[in-house]
């Protein structure tokens, strides 16, 4: 009597509907992310090809030319770039970072706790404009600063400061609750144990929660509009006007002239750098502390 043969378990859930229903699932996700990857490659792509031109030293060295003389560069507004987003740091880090310390070491799961998380869900979507006007008000319109890089580095530190907080937070709860009990035991007090013990455990989430939003902000014009406005001059001091890369974009795209839509394009293109770069060093962060 000759034997029959029985597919193979393997072979019948190839076949099977579910798996049929899996591969469909597959292929569509996989084109959902080529389509989600085309706007990006084609905005890089596009700014690349309009900036490639004014890739120069002089770009890094040189004032804005006047309008309608060619040359120059951005160097004041790059250097006004890192002057504000300093002074954003200077106030977003630690006050984002010690929220985030009292939240998750202090008044873990408390009525508190739902509060300031609630309000900081709140001020991550409040438009960023917003801030740049709440910090208008209060220190331009009032004279205790004026347009300066004081007055945009605090508008850009509101924009900051959610994203600091949620996630300088999740990092710290993701430290094992054993690692505290270990130190404890072992007779530190709590000040030492999170000094010592969670802090650097969770230090490279928390750099990465920082570059995140630090890009972002680097990258915000309608606050730094109202606060630190514009300056075609070399910065001197953080309590003067002062030229950023998002506000020269702003300024100089809409001009008739081509010396100030190339030097517009240039800027935008380094602004994607620095937003690329930024991310590849949370990347790596995190991968190191893995």
């Amino acid at each position: 009597m000759a034997e029959t043969t029985k597919p193979s378990p393997l072979a019948k859930s190839r076949h099977s509907p579910s798996a049929i229903v899996g591969g469909i699932l597959t292929a569509v996700s996989g084109l959902c992310l080529v389509v989600t990857l085309i706007p990006l490659v084609w905005v890089m792509g596009f700014v690349t090809v309009r900036a490639v031109g004014r890739l120069d030293l002089a770009l890094l060295t040189q004032l804005p030319p006047a309008p309608g003389l060619d040359g120059g560069g951005l160097a004041n507004a790059l250097i006004g770039t890192l002057m504000v987003l300093f002074v954003a740091m200077v106030i977003s880090v630690p006050v984002g970072v010690l929220s985030a310390l009292y939240l998750s070491e202090f008044d873990r799961g408390g009525a508190w706790t739902k509060r300031v998380r609630f309000a900081t869900n709140i001020l991550s979507g409040v438009p960023s404009i917003i801030a740049g006007l709440v910090v208008f008000g209060m220190l331009v319109r009032t004279g205790l600063t004026g347009y300066s890089a004081i007055a945009g580095g605090t508008a850009l530190a509101v924009v900051m400061l959610p994203t600091i907080v949620r996630t300088a937070e999740e990092a710290l709860q993701l430290v094992p609750q054993e690692l505290r009990w270990a130190a404890l035991g072992c007779g530190a007090t709590r000040f030492r144990t999170i000094k010592e013990i969670v802090l650097p455990e969770a230090a490279p989430a928390i750099a990465t929660g920082v570059s995140l939003a630090t890009a972002r902000a680097a990258g915000e014009t309608a606050p730094l509009i109202f606060t630190a406005l514009f300056s075609p001059y070399w910065p001197e001091t953080f309590r003067e006007p002062i030229a950023t890369l998002s506000v020269l974009v702003y300024n100089f795209a809409s001009v008739p002239f081509d010396a100030q839509q190339d030097l517009a394009w240039a800027a935008a293109f380094i602004l994607i750098v620095v937003v690329l770069i930024t991310k590849i060093l949370a990347t790596l962060a995190v991968r190191k502390k893995s």
